[in-house]
């Protein structure tokens, strides 16, 4: 049954980074710099954030080696860049989706699970807090170094949106004036218990497999 739960176990990889390369289409493109700007970084950043958890714990306590979160953040990053070929295909330029910078906070939880000597609730608590609250500081970082967002969004408007995202001249303070602060507590909070699940999710591929 080993090949059955190998499958199993690069079939939800693929699965999960798919789904991390379709959120950051859906939403790291220009409507960062609209007036929903803040709402949207925060939001993003949670769901990035769980969603890197989430993946990168089950493949690191998957096979056991500190290091391998680093590896998966770095195939979301690939599987995005490689998907921004279809914006550019269209006519976009190649930055107008923002490839967040998963890599970094990847590294965290691997340090975290090689420093406590390979402790899964280490990695769950100590890993997935760092995880969630590092994110949203390394992406606006990233987000800070786009060329001209908001002149990309008045150039580029996607054609899907209805009339209430159209891009607007931000206002700056309306809604929130810490995004990062925000997306970092938030996060945090909330990642924890989705590493937790990427690691039951470890556990209950084996009890099946072993069934």
């Amino acid at each position: 049954m080993v090949w059955l739960r190998r499958t199993t176990h690069y079939l939800f990889i693929v699965v999960v980074a798919v789904n991390s390369t379709l959120l950051t289409i859906n939403a790291g493109d220009y409507i960062f710099y609209t007036d929903r700007a803040w709402t949207s970084f925060v939001v993003f950043s949670i769901g990035q954030s769980t969603m890197l958890a989430v993946g990168a714990i089950y493949y690191m306590l998957f096979t056991g080696v500190p290091g391998t979160a680093t590896y998966y953040a770095t195939i979301m990053t690939i599987y995005t860049w490689v998907a921004k070929g279809a914006w550019f295909a269209l006519g976009y330029p190649y930055d107008f989706v923002v490839t967040p910078v998963w890599i970094p906070s990847a590294m965290l939880l691997d340090l975290t699970y090689w420093a406590t000597r390979r402790s899964k609730h280490a990695a769950i608590i100590i890993g997935g807090t760092l995880v969630g609250l590092s994110f949203p500081l390394f992406n606006m970082v990233n987000l800070l170094l786009v060329r001209d967002p908001l002149e990309i969004a008045f150039k580029y408007p996607r054609p899907t949106l209805p009339a209430y995202m159209t891009p607007i001249e931000p206002q700056v303070g309306k809604f929130y004036n810490s995004p990062v602060a925000l997306g970092s507590g938030a996060g945090a909070v909330l990642t924890v218990p989705i590493a937790a699940l990427g690691a039951k999710l470890n556990t209950w591929t084996y009890r099946w497999m072993a069934a």
